[in-house]
């Protein structure tokens, strides 16, 4: 089967020492692989002729240690057509629910519950409704004020989702956060369209209730699965992204799922995870070169 190993470092010395011990590993493993080929600084793909499991077993024992992202897939439709992204901890680098909660005085007691649902230890659901219901009268000025004070991109967030977009895919952010947030985020980053949850607020303050449906888990498949058909897309075409429990399954069924920074129940079962690079690694993986990046 033809493949591509894709390897990204923040660090090119690494990144090209990685490449050429994962050649002479596979070389050995009885691969046909050929040299290393340059993508960007600090990203090169390994094309080969393996078994993809094989392939998969031999970069992750060859690279264990490395402060090194590797993505072994087929060398056919690596660029896909729609891009579906988390939002908390993924596009942006805070949990928002936690931020809130700290213009609240409970960032402590949210926070703890956050890692729970996100580590799949508590169901996303109840967990939202527990922790939003724990904000009950804090004043609806917080969310802007949290959003201005401590929402950022992540690295390479903004890039990513451009360069895409630019290429004609479809761009999504599919959030078990907040309209409020979701909205900003996504205009900020240049996601085609938003979805997320809604506070209920009333006489300016929140009212401790989040609208029905909860977009969780499942929710967040389903959009994957209805974009990709709207624009009529195998699921082998798409990309999803996320780093807690209620983005596996999207993760999972995504034509590659990565982790980003995530939690071990999903990085143990996503396509690729996103441990060492920024949000660029997602556009190396897809065969981007760095010239082709639309940047600011």
């Amino acid at each position: 089967m033809e493949l591509v190993l894709t390897l990204v470092s923040p660090d090119d010395a690494t990144a090209r020492l990685a490449a050429e011990r994962a050649r002479q590993a596979l070389a050995a493993a009885g691969a046909g692989v050929k040299a290393a080929r340059p993508l960007g600084e600090g990203a090169y793909d390994l094309p080969l002729i393996a078994d993809l499991d094989a392939a998969v077993a031999v970069a992750a024992t060859e690279l264990d240690g490395l402060p090194v992202d590797a993505c072994v897939q087929a060398a056919a439709g690596r660029r896909k057509r729609l891009l579906i992204a988390d939002m908390d901890s993924t596009i942006i680098d805070v949990e928002c629910l936690d931020e809130l909660a700290d213009f609240a005085g409970l960032k402590a007691e949210i926070s703890a519950i956050t890692e729970r649902a996100m580590r799949g230890e508590l169901a996303f659901e109840g967990a939202l409704r527990e922790r939003v219901g724990m904000l009950k009268g804090l004043a609806t000025t917080a969310l802007q004020q949290a959003y201005d004070e401590r929402v950022r991109l992540n690295p390479g967030a903004r890039t990513m989702v451009r360069t895409m977009a630019a290429s004609g895919a479809r761009c999504a952010l599919v959030s078990g956060g907040f309209t409020f947030f979701t909205s900003r985020v996504a205009a900020a980053a240049g996601f085609h369209l938003n979805r997320a949850n809604t506070l209920i607020e009333a006489d300016g303050a929140l009212t401790g209730e989040v609208g029905d449906p909860i977009l969780g888990k499942q929710a967040k498949l389903a959009s994957l699965q209805e974009l990709a058909a709207e624009i009529g897309a195998p699921l082998s075409a798409t990309l999803a992204v996320g780093d807690g429990a209620n983005d596996l399954a999207m993760i999972q069924a995504a034509g590659l799922g990565v982790a980003y920074r995530a939690k071990p129940i999903v990085a143990a079962q996503a396509h690729a995870k996103v441990d060492h690079a920024d949000l660029t690694a997602l556009l190396y993986f897809q065969g981007y070169a760095q010239t082709e990046f639309v940047v600011d």
